[in-house]
């Protein structure tokens, strides 16, 4: 653990690194949709094309990261509001396919009820991964509270995970207006989990695709859907990610095609959001609002 924290000083060193992480925040409207999972392995698959990824399981009561991992862990966000001797660097736990997470619980959500001092020290601390990483993924609770909401809003852009069943379906537009809500200009993706067939799949997706843009007036971008897969389960209970479990199955498959999808619109892509602020801006005006 102490050689894992120094190497990430090391990197934090590196002057010549300016990379600026892309933060999302992967969310679903009910529970149960395999939004969690969706993240492990979608973070895999993107680590697999050499790029650095970041998960925070902020999934309160509910996170599982670990256990998708089948790896303890030995710290928590929580940690960092101990004492501002604390780095966050040495709160980063890593499994043994080097996939770097941070557990949350309902530690990084206190955050809009600290005082002044500590929520400075978690912002300079937050900055700094923004050097290392490529992506920092929040692996949000499912619904959304007040505070939650607040995180969501302040990242890059929002994946909502969905399955082709009617009231995932009518909970994930609901999660997706309240988001279009409270930030309009907010980037979202959707990815269908758990499809009997590619033409159920992709008849959901179009479907919600076409109400959202015909209420909410927005265009959401379709990253893609992952089969309804026996393999998921077995992972599951061997506590490891399916892209590792069996590569070759129809929904690792898939889960690498979307990740291919997502870098290739991430690199090729010159355009930006109208909304040009950091997280770290966007996440201290809605503690100065709220």
């Amino acid at each position: 653990m102490s050689d894992q924290a120094d190497k990430l000083r090391q990197q934090l060193a590196n002057k010549n690194r300016v990379n600026k992480a892309k933060t999302i925040a992967i969310v679903s409207g009910k529970g149960g949709v395999g939004k969690s999972n969706i993240t492990v392995n979608l973070a895999l698959s993107l680590k697999k094309q050499h790029k650095k990824v970041l998960i925070f399981d902020l999934d309160i009561g509910m996170g599982n990261i670990d256990i998708l991992l089948g790896h303890q862990s030995d710290h928590s966000i929580t940690e960092l509001f101990d004492s501002r001797a604390n780095k966050i660097t040495d709160l980063i736990e890593q499994d043994g396919n080097e996939l770097h997470y941070i557990s949350g619980g309902s530690g990084l959500l206190d955050i809009f009820t600290m005082n002044q001092t500590m929520q400075a020290h978690f912002f300079e601390e937050f900055q700094s991964l923004l050097t290392i990483y490529d992506y920092i993924f929040f692996d949000m609770g499912a619904g959304a509270s007040k505070e939650s909401l607040f995180f969501i809003m302040a990242t890059d852009e929002c994946i909502v995970v969905s399955t082709p069943e009617p009231t995932a379906l009518t909970d994930a537009y609901g999660m997706i207006k309240q988001i279009v809500n409270n930030s309009y200009e907010m980037p979202i993706k959707i990815i269908m989990n758990r499809s009997p067939s590619n033409k159920i799949g992709y008849k959901a997706l179009n479907g919600l695709s076409d109400v959202i843009q015909q209420f909410l007036r927005i265009k959401v971008v379709a990253l893609g859907i992952l089969p309804e897969d026996r393999v998921v389960s077995k992972a599951v209970m061997n506590q490891m990610p399916y892209v590792l479990y069996k590569k070759e199955a129809p929904v690792s498959k898939a889960m690498r095609d979307i990740a291919t999808t997502y870098v290739i619109e991430k690199d090729a892509s010159s355009e930006q959001t109208k909304d040009n602020r950091s997280f770290i801006q966007k996440l201290k005006q809605f503690i100065l609002e709220g």
